[in-house]
């Protein structure tokens, strides 16, 4: 089985606020993850190795966009995002 068949996948926007590194000014921005929920139950036709597994798997979020354009209308100048976590894992 592979990592996918544990958990439901769906895509998320969220808000941070981030600052633009060229202008300096802060802004709320939309962020796309993709979010990734551990399923209640083992899928049909696992194994021991796949038990195991699926015991240790975690809900957790990955951010799927890596640049933004700056919220400034004299700026508009896109920047990468480097405050924010590429992996986010979830309490459930």
């Amino acid at each position: 089985m592979e990592e996918k068949d544990f958990f439901n996948e769906t895509t998320e926007q969220r808000t941070h606020r981030l600052t633009c590194p060229r202008c300096g000014q802060e802004a709320e921005y939309k962020v796309g993850w993709v979010v990734r929920r551990k399923k209640n139950q083992l899928p049909r036709g696992a194994d021991e190795r796949d038990r195991a597994k699926f015991a240790k798997a975690q809900s957790y979020m990955v951010r799927r966009d890596d640049k933004l354009a700056c919220a400034n209308i004299r700026c508009r100048k896109p920047f990468e995002i480097t405050t924010l976590q590429t992996i986010a894992f979830l309490m459930d």
